[in-house]
């Protein structure tokens, strides 16, 4: 108990990383997602197109080398990125391909009748999208965006890999240096799932915020 307790601050920096690390994929994933999920619904095919060649990229391939490549092989071509930055990136370019998918069947999911009615009211697309099918699509899309970050929170064990101080490395290091292996990973199972129930609780929190603007 005694070398847990010393070894307690790290695994709690460990998990501040975690935490952040966590939020800025996040932020990353809802940005790409709404971005290539609406663009994926485009009229113009140049654009669908595009959208789904990143989609089905990033689904195709591993997050692990996906995040090998942005921090390892880059700096070949002159592009270097701190570790923490990296693993951001791949997370949320990663996630954001599947929250993608999400965001467009959500979009098609609104009912047909509804956007001909805002066409008949002479909205723009950008209004139609706006005032009708965004609010609905919202609470289509946010059980699976949760499940979404539930699993990168998970996913994020792989960024120690690159050499991140997070809570799956600092772990290791404590599982390293004592030859303990229970209390550690008993430690961080915990911090992994009060993460992944916050997430849950905030969803169906917002889920039930949006309920209003079901028609």
């Amino acid at each position: 108990m005694s070398q847990f307790l010393e070894f307690l601050p790290n695994l709690l920096r460990g998990a501040l990383t975690t935490l952040w690390l966590t939020i800025g994929a996040g932020l990353v994933c809802v940005a790409i997602s709404l971005s290539f999920g609406i663009a994926r619904t485009s009229r113009h095919r140049a654009i669908a197109w595009s959208a789904n060649i990143y989609v089905e990229f990033f689904r195709g391939t591993s997050v692990l080398v996906q995040m090998f490549w942005i921090f390892f092989a880059l700096p070949l071509f002159g592009i270097f990125i701190e570790p923490l930055t990296a693993g951001i990136l791949a997370l949320g370019l990663n996630t954001g391909a599947y929250g993608a998918e999400i965001v467009r069947g959500a979009v098609q999911a609104v009912p047909r009748d509804q956007i001909e009615a805002a066409v008949a009211l002479n909205y723009s697309r950008w209004q139609r999208l706006r005032h009708v099918v965004l609010p609905q699509a919202l609470l289509i899309m946010l059980p699976p965006m949760g499940n979404l970050g539930i699993d990168c929170v998970k996913i994020s064990a792989t960024v120690s890999l690159i050499t991140i101080a997070d809570l799956a490395f600092e772990a290791n290091m404590f599982r390293a240096s004592t030859g303990q292996n229970m209390t550690p990973f008993l430690a961080i199972l915990v911090v992994y799932y009060v993460y992944s129930t916050a997430i849950a609780r905030g969803v169906l929190g917002l889920e039930r915020r949006l309920a209003k603007y079901r028609l």
